[in-house]
């Protein structure tokens, strides 16, 4: 078998690594084996931020609703029951949106979930 060495491919993959660890400091910028590792630590990082990103944006359209809720004397909980309820199939993000920027239909949604509400405890 002939003997194959790998300069060029060395070279290429050294080039990559160096290239995301642009920006670092000192070794991890310039010397290969210690930007190889600091980029595998930046890319767990970052995938674990997108995942926690999504976690962060949901918990602020929750506050966000539960917060205008509060004003209508009707708790966060409460509130999503009622949309289960009622058959209201909407989002945290779209009525988060929606109580921000149009307060008459997110009066509307309130009042149906409840009146949903009333009637289920009258029943009883």
């Amino acid at each position: 078998m002939t003997r194959v060495k790998k300069g060029l491919v060395k070279k290429r993959t050294h080039k990559k690594i160096l290239a995301a660890a642009k920006g670092y400091t000192g070794a991890k910028s310039k010397l290969v084996r210690t930007a190889k590792e600091a980029v595998m630590h930046a890319e767990n990082y970052a995938f674990a931020g997108r995942k926690q990103r999504k976690r962060k944006k949901r918990q602020l359209w929750i506050t966000k609703i539960n917060a205008i809720l509060r004003l209508r004397d009707l708790s966060y909980s409460q509130f999503i029951s009622g949309l289960k309820k009622a058959k209201i199939e909407l989002d945290r993000k779209i009525l988060a949106e929606i109580a921000l920027s149009d307060e008459a239909v997110f009066s509307q949604i309130v009042e149906k979930v409840k009146l949903g509400r009333d009637t289920k405890s009258t029943i009883r």
